[in-house]
């Protein structure tokens, strides 16, 4: 077919700088003729959502026999009985696919209500951006329908009922340690102010024998020698130092605002408490897989559950480590033009299983194992940082590996001897000797 397009009020920059029509062109001349590319079609019926916190809009896409696209959109609330009226609508309309952006929480209700009569496909919202100007509720839905319809959604990973189950658990205790942390950092902060150096002495002030100190200061002793007196075991040694450290200004504003942060402590510690026990009788399914990832350097038994209750143990919903590492944003990105590489700065994933991964990896540091090894090699020449999360990504796909195959870690198989880096440790040794005035004659060892 071919397209006329009138350029009557059109002008172009022409060489000489003015504005004048294009020579060789009319108002009424057609364009070259135009071959339209063609999408294959593989939904010939589906929806797109575009959720929000109170109202959803949803538009229903046909393709009819003829190849004639009819578009159906309504406008839906949030509540338990419109979404009901939303499942009713699409089995009224016999679509067995919808697809909505992971906006917040707000997906979820919809997720939940409509998962058991059609296929529900969850999309990246920056894989699924809509175009600059066309920002509507129903032009959003009849964005995502079309994508839909053509397969350009790439579905994100839906963790199972039990699985997400359990990684409810995991956030919430990690919430727990972090508000924990937050009210001793409080209790450290007020014994500054009040030039107790109880801090510098102590390890542990919220220890045994600190915590006896510090609940005598609550309750109005503020005898130092008395508060000495109160270390237990081999604290008793640092009695005259004690002594020394707890002399200072303290009233009872004071403690009045560390009992406040101490109540908070024990609260935290009851409630993770409790947590352990529940998250510990979920996991009962688990346990195989739970102690092939302790196996690992640097995976404790926490960080275990942690990683599972992010990724679960199918590892075949994720198809190759590499898609696993992406999806959790622990590999380069990729960014290239023209054969020039720019930044490789990692993308936006898991956050919650990034900063367990990176724990694990911090936690090598002082192993003698390959992951150990090569993060201390890594750190030397790029910082601790960046060899934190190279190290996170090796440990990510070992457990992708390990969860896969329902095997235990085995350092030789990932400690292979790497040629190159062989042959550069060699070059720098005979380089460091070579600058002390040594000739170096390399010989093979038998």
């Amino acid at each position: 077919m071919s397209r006329h397009r009138h350029l009557g009020q059109l002008s172009f920059l022409n060489t000489s700088g003015k504005n004048e029509p294009t020579p060789g062109l009319t108002a009424s001349q057609p364009f070259p003729e135009e071959k339209e590319a063609v999408m294959e079609v593989v939904h010939l019926v589906c929806c797109g959502i575009d959720v929000h916190k109170q109202s959803l809009t949803a538009c229903l896409r046909r393709v009819d026999a003829t190849g004639t696209v009819a578009k159906e959109v309504a406008t839906f609330g949030t509540m338990y009985r419109e979404l009901l009226r939303l499942s009713d609508w699409l089995v009224e309309g016999h679509c067995p696919i919808v697809v909505m952006e992971s906006t917040g929480v707000y997906w979820r209700p919809v997720y939940h209500v409509l998962t058991g009569n059609v296929e529900v496909l969850l999309a990246n919202p920056h894989e699924v951006r809509q175009r600059r100007g066309k920002k509507t509720d129903k032009a959003d839905a009849e964005w995502l329908a079309e994508l839909l319809a053509h397969g350009l959604v790439t579905p994100s990973f839906i963790p199972t009922p039990e699985i997400s189950t359990l990684r409810d658990l995991t956030r919430m205790r990690t919430g727990l340690v972090q508000t924990r942390t937050q009210a001793k950092n409080r209790v450290l902060k007020v014994l500054e102010d009040t030039n107790l150096k109880v801090g510098d002495v102590v390890s542990d002030v919220f220890g045994v024998s600190g915590r006896r100190m510090l609940d005598a200061l609550v309750a109005g002793e503020r005898d130092p020698v008395v508060l000495a007196e109160m270390a237990l075991r081999k604290l008793r040694s640092k009695i005259p130092a004690l002594q020394l450290a707890l002399e200072g200004s303290f009233t009872e504003h004071h403690g009045w605002l560390i009992q406040m942060s101490l109540d908070m402590v024990d609260m935290a510690n009851r409630q993770i408490h409790e947590m352990d026990e529940r998250i510990g009788k979920l996991l009962e399914p688990l346990s195989s897989q739970a102690a092939q990832l302790a196996t690992i350097p640097g995976v404790s038994e926490q960080a275990a559950r942690v990683i599972l209750s992010e990724i679960g143990a199918d590892m075949s919903r994720f198809g190759s480590p590499q898609r696993l590492a992406s999806w959790a944003g622990m590999c380069p990105g990729n960014n290239e033009s023209a054969g020039k590489r720019r930044s490789g700065r990692t993308r936006k994933g898991n956050k919650h299983l990034r900063r367990v991964l990176v724990e694990c990896a911090w936690a090598t540091v002082r192993t003698d194992s390959f992951l150990g090894r090569t993060f201390r090699r890594h750190r030397a020449r790029i910082g601790g940082k960046t060899a934190a999360v190279a190290v996170g990504h090796k440990i990510l796909v070992i457990v992708y590996h390990l969860l896969a195959e329902g095997s235990v870690y085995d350092g030789e198989r990932y400690d292979r001897p790497d040629p190159k880096e062989e042959a550069r440790r060699i070059s720098r040794a005979v380089q460091a000797l070579a600058r002390l005035g040594y000739e170096v004659e390399l010989k093979k060892a038998v």
